[in-house]
C-alpha cells in the first residue's frame, strides 16, 4: 500500500518535481500551496509524511509545524532557502524530523523521506506482546493464534498499531486501507472493525484493543478489561 506524502510548497515547478520523483519511488502525493489549507487536509487524510516549505503565502512554516504537532505526529521534513544554523535549529525545535536546504537534489529528498519513515515507523509502532504482523503474507497472529484476517482487516490492524493512542477518523481509515481510493460508507468501516474486534477477542478476550471515540472514530490502545 503506497504511503501518502503531503507536499506543502508554493512554487508549482518545484512541487511538480518533488511529486514526480516521489511517485516514481512508489509514494502517493498531494500538493498544497497555501498555509490555510494544511490543517483541514492533514486532519482529514492523515498523511504518512509532510514536506513543508518554510516560506508560504499566509503563514510561516515554523508556525505551521508547531500547529501540526498539536493534532498529528506525522513526520515532517522542512524544505527551505534559509541556510543559517539558527533557522535549522528553530525548525527542528518546532517539531520537524529533518531539514533540507534549497537547492537540493530530488533524489536526496526521496532518500531522506525513506530514512525518516523508517526511523519514525520503528519509534511509533506499538509493541503489543504476542502480536505479530507478517506483511508479506497479510497474516496477523496474537498469542500464537492466527487471527484469520481479511486483507482489509489486516490493513486496519496494521494502520492502528502504527498509531498507538491516536484517534483515527473514519475518513482517515478509508483513505489508508483502500489503495484503489474507492468510495466507502462509514458503516462499511464500522463493520470491518466489528469483525476485527471479534477475531482479536477470540485470541485474547481479556484485553480490548480498539476503542470507539464517540462522534470521531476509533483508537488503538490495548487495555485489560476489568
Amino acid at each position: 500500500m503506497a504511503q501518502m506524502i503531503l507536499i506543502v510548497e508554493d512554487e508549482p515547478k518545484l512541487a511538480g518535481v518533488l511529486r514526480d520523483y516521489l511517485r516514481q519511488a512508489g509514494f502517493k502525493t498531494f500538493w498544497i500551496a497555501t498555509a490555510a489549507a494544511v490543517a483541514p487536509w492533514v486532519l482529514k487524510h492523515a498523511p504518512a509524511m509532510i514536506l513543508l516549505d518554510l516560506m508560504l503565502p499566509g503563514g510561516d512554516g515554523l508556525d505551521i509545524c508547531l500547529n501540526i504537532r498539536t493534532y498529528s505526529s506525522a513526520p515532517i521534513i522542512m524544505i527551505t532557502a534559509r541556510i543559517e544554523e539558527i533557522d535549522r535549529l528553530q525548525g527542528l525545535e518546532s517539531g520537524a524530523d529533518d531539514y533540507i536546504c534549497k537547492p537540493f537534489s530530488p533524489r536526496e529528498v526521496v532518500a531522506r523521506v525513506r530514512a525518516v519513515l523508517r526511523r519514525t515507523d520503528r519509534a511509533s509502532s506499538l509493541e503489543v506482546p504476542g502480536l505479530v504482523l507478517d506483511q508479506s503474507r497479510y497474516q496477523a497472529t496474537l498469542n500464537g493464534c492466527d487471527l484469520g484476517l481479511t486483507a482489509v482487516e489486516f490493513r486496519l490492524l496494521q494502520f492502528f498499531s502504527a498509531k498507538p493512542g491516536q484517534v483515527c477518523t473514519r475518513q482517515q481509515l478509508m483513505d489508508n486501507i483502500y489503495p484503489d481510493e474507492r468510495i466507502v460508507a462509514d458503516r462499511t468501516i464500522d463493520s470491518h472493525i466489528k469483525h476485527l474486534r471479534e477475531k482479536i477477542s477470540l485470541a485474547n478476550a481479556a484485553t480490548e484493543f480498539i476503542h470507539s471515540v464517540y462522534g470521531v472514530g476509533y483508537k488503538f490502545e490495548p487495555r485489560e478489561e476489568r
